[in-house]
């Protein structure tokens, strides 16, 4: 699936078919694992509105770094999640989720839809690179 298929099919799910951010970044990428899409579903489950309910990390980041988890097999994955996280947030605005969604400065900086987007693009990108 091209990035940008993959990016809107993220986007499709989040929006319309009741998966949460991070769910719908490991649905989308399913295809990068040897993982059934059924099982990435349930255990991204517990990364809705960010890690700890919009106190850390954005859930759709979050489901970025689980698939290059799989994808590396745990081979350097720092490196590849540090990266995926430099892209997201160079496109997003910030990492956290209660930072995005502007829960202190009133600010949106990047709605979900876009945060499931700029996932999805930003592993892709980084992706692009490994050799495996």
């Amino acid at each position: 699936m091209a990035t940008i298929d993959r990016a809107e099919y993220a986007a499709e799910l989040k929006n319309h078919r009741g998966y949460n951010c991070c769910q719908a970044v490991t649905a989308a990428l399913a295809d990068e694992t040897d993982m059934p899409k059924d099982q990435l579903k349930m255990i991204s489950t517990g990364f809705c509105v960010g890690m700890g309910a919009m106190e850390a990390t954005c859930g759709a980041l979050i489901g970025a770094g689980m698939i290059a988890g799989l994808k590396t097999e745990g081979s350097r994955t720092l490196i590849y999640t540090k990266q995926i996280v430099d892209e997201f947030k160079k496109n997003s605005g910030a990492i956290r989720c209660r930072d995005l969604k502007g829960i202190d400065t009133g600010e949106v900086l990047c709605p979900c839809d876009d945060c499931v987007r700029n996932a999805v693009r930003a592993y892709e990108t980084v992706m692009a690179q490994y050799p495996g």
